[in-house]
């Protein structure tokens, strides 16, 4: 039995052990929170702020422009209770470590942060890390820094531009067009891009071409061939009399003579790791994930994830970044895979490098997975099933990037009858390289019979084809990322909000994963390029980019720039107030009175386009679906029609014009025709490539007709 003085010890101790002060680490995220926690142990107690702590007032511009446009920033609405926890941990602390991501973004949370705590500007208590690995976190507190105020000043110049753009336009469209509308600089030249690409398509004028494909045999071998042109000319056939001409040459009773046979070599060598931007589109067109999905997704990979191993661990690198680079410790790592699974013939002596885009910050790694010992396959029963297709992306793009190269064995054949030249092409793999882990499409091989110069081979069948020129497609999420970051407008963290804003406010919709403009967007991008055509510019806002770079680099004053970008601007707006003539979004007349109050129905523009709606609003708030009639009957009652509706999630399906008296719904088109083998309704479907009608029963296809 303990003694009185041994109980009296005890509780001292306790009481000592409860005083010790910890040391404070503060991150934006709680998983983020929670994963560096593990690795940091008892002596840290790491919290999270939730992302920003203070920012620019909703109500106000809160820019003063007489002051070197000075910031008015004050505490986020709703995070009062966060500040409060925050300055209470804070003042119990041993130390305070600002821990948030390591872009500008992050540079300012840690920046505001450090204002509400009232910390020390010149107190090296700034920690940044590329992977939230134990080794990368451990290694990162070693060496604290001070908070980097270039990188402050460059995303508080980005954060008072927009403010000032936003909140200088947005008013006139409000008061000239509609409430609820905005204006900015990179969505606007998102909208801008979207509605050249559609005015293009408005105004191609298609051409008529001709081909003519043929089948050959040699011996038993059969292959095909394509016109090239005449006496080892290419020649474009325009028109079907041109093909006449050419087939009038051909005598199908002679043999083609194999005039020329070339065999080459080719070695495709694999792409470089992901930046932000080639993992969005990406994503976007191997896995038809949208961007804001791509981005979360990566979010929790970076963040950490539970694998059974202690401590959760981030999966990848920091996934804002526009650098192709590799440390020398994955490259090394990755070398050590490849050789162990694969051989050392696939393993790249020199890896491929990317060329870094014009204006890049190079400021972190690619995108890579921590460990390329983390397979995909080990992660899989850890991840959802998006955060495993992301990861399994990742994953094979960087071991693919430190392979070696596909080899492909290639042959061209010139075929000659009469001076009518046919050439067929065709390849072989000969040596999968880095497409054992990492293919782009589904490429096949295309074997051409051994042929050698004066052999002889019949025509058996030639196939004429008319071809018409097409015009440019619309923007993909993928493609328009794309023509953003070539043209320099916009960062990797930019895409993603950019995208969900201009579609937010209904001023384009994606129609079969392609932006279509609205007649709201037209509006508005007509109004802004008319009166401030900068801002639609795309040099100019690529420049104001690079601008938004020098000052991270310390080689520009902020206030310098934003001034140099806001006085030509404020006279624009100016004479945009005088000069804008208010557009009456008038209410068309829908032809029907609302079955509640006798009033006349009129036609509204929504979220997702026009609707009925009573002209009586707000007293009276009937509102109606304006559906599209697609002109066949019911398949189910026979009696109402067909008519195209869309779902609460904007998706387009197909219902009955009689509904609630008839419940039939189909996500697929029917086209008035029935199964031949069976009697169900055919549908059109959209297919790779197409579209094509089935039974949706499974029992019949056929193809649509192009």
């Amino acid at each position: 039995m303990a003694t009185k003085a041994t109980k009296t010890a005890t509780k001292k101790t306790t009481r000592r052990r409860s005083k010790i002060k910890k040391n404070l680490v503060i991150v934006e995220s709680p998983s983020k929170a929670k994963t560096i926690g593990k690795f940091l142990g008892r002596s840290y107690k790491v919290v999270a702020s939730l992302g920003h702590v203070r920012d620019l007032p909703k109500s106000r511009m809160g820019v003063d422009i007489e002051h070197d446009y000075t910031p008015d920033y004050i505490s986020i609405r709703g995070k009062g209770d966060v500040i409060k926890e925050l300055r209470k941990d804070a003042k119990n602390a041993k130390a305070v470590y600002l821990a948030s991501d390591p872009d500008r973004e992050g540079e300012a949370i840690a920046w505001h942060v450090s204002n509400i705590l009232k910390l020390d500007d010149d107190q090296k208590n700034r920690v940044t890390f590329n992977e939230i690995t134990k080794d990368a976190v451990k290694e990162a507190f070693k060496e604290p820094r001070t908070i980097n105020m270039d990188l402050v000043d460059a995303q508080q110049a980005r954060r008072v531009l927009d403010r000032l753009v936003g909140y200088s336009i947005s008013p006139i469209l409000w008061k000239k067009v509609k409430k609820g509308l905005s204006a900015g600089r990179v969505q606007s030249v998102a909208l801008y891009l979207i509605i050249q690409r559609e005015n293009e398509i408005k105004n191609f004028k298609p051409e008529e071409y001709w081909t003519i494909d043929a089948d050959f045999k040699k011996d038993k071998d059969e292959f095909k061939a394509s016109f090239y042109g005449e006496n080892g000319k290419k020649v474009a056939l325009k028109n079907n009399d041109d093909v006449q001409k050419v087939l009038a040459k051909i005598d199908k009773k002679k043999d083609f003579e194999v005039t020329k046979v070339t065999k080459r070599e080719r070695r495709r060598q694999p792409q470089p790791p992901y930046t932000t931007s080639t993992m969005q589109q990406d994503a976007n067109r191997r896995l038809n994930f949208r961007t804001r999905k791509t981005m979360m997704a990566a979010q929790m990979l970076y963040e950490g994830i539970d694998i059974k191993e202690g401590a959760p661990v981030g999966l990848i690198t920091y996934m804002r970044t526009d650098s192709t680079r590799i440390a020398s410790v994955a490259k090394h790592e990755a070398s050590n895979y490849i050789h162990e699974n694969y051989g050392s013939e696939y393993a790249a002596i020199k890896p491929v490098k990317g060329k870094l885009p014009e204006g890049a910050q190079d400021a972190h790694e690619a995108i890579r997975p921590t460990s390329v010992y983390r397979t995909p396959a080990k992660m899989k029963q850890y991840l959802t099933n998006d955060q495993y297709k992301l990861y399994s992306l990742i994953w094979s793009r960087f071991v693919a990037s430190q392979m070696t190269a596909e080899v492909i064995d290639t042959m061209s054949v010139n075929l000659q009858q009469n001076g009518v030249d046919f050439r067929a092409n065709g390849s072989k793999v000969k040596f999968p390289g880095f497409t054992k882990v990492y293919k782009r499409g589904n490429e096949k091989d295309n074997v051409l019979p051994e042929l050698t110069e004066g052999d002889h081979a019949q025509m058996i069948k030639d196939d004429p084809a008319q071809h018409f020129t097409q015009p440019p497609a619309r923007y993909t999420e993928a493609a328009l990322i794309k023509t953003l970051e070539e043209n320099g407008v916009g960062r990797p963290s930019t895409y993603a909000p950019t995208l969900d804003t201009i579609q937010r406010r209904y001023y384009v919709r994606l129609v079969s994963r392609h932006f279509e403009p609205t007649e709201l967007g037209e509006i508005v991008n007509t109004i802004i390029e008319k009166q401030f055509p900068d801002i639609v510019n795309v040099q100019f806002t690529a420049d104001i980019e690079g601008k938004l770079d020098e000052i991270e680099e310390g080689k520009q004053n902020w206030i310098k720039v934003v001034d140099k970008f806001y006085q030509p601007f404020s006279k624009e707006v100016d004479a945009a107030e005088e000069e804008v003539d208010k557009i009456e979004m008038k209410d068309e007349l829908a032809g029907t009175d609302c079955e509640i109050c006798g009033a006349p129905m009129v036609i509204k523009m929504g979220r997702y386009g026009k609707f009925y709606a009573c002209s009586r609003f707000p007293n009276c708030r009937n509102t109606k679906a304006i559906v599209k009639d697609i002109g066949i009957a019911c398949p189910k009652c026979k009696v109402g029609t067909v008519v195209e509706r869309k779902s609460k999630k904007n998706r387009t399906f197909y219902g009955c014009s009689r509904y609630p008296d008839c419940d039939f719904v189909s996500w697929d088109k029917p086209i008035g025709r029935n199964c031949p083998k069976d009697g169900h309704f055919l549908v059109e479907k959209k297919v790779k490539g197409g579209k094509q009608v089935i039974c949706p029963n499974g029992d019949y296809e056929e193809e649509i007709q192009k």
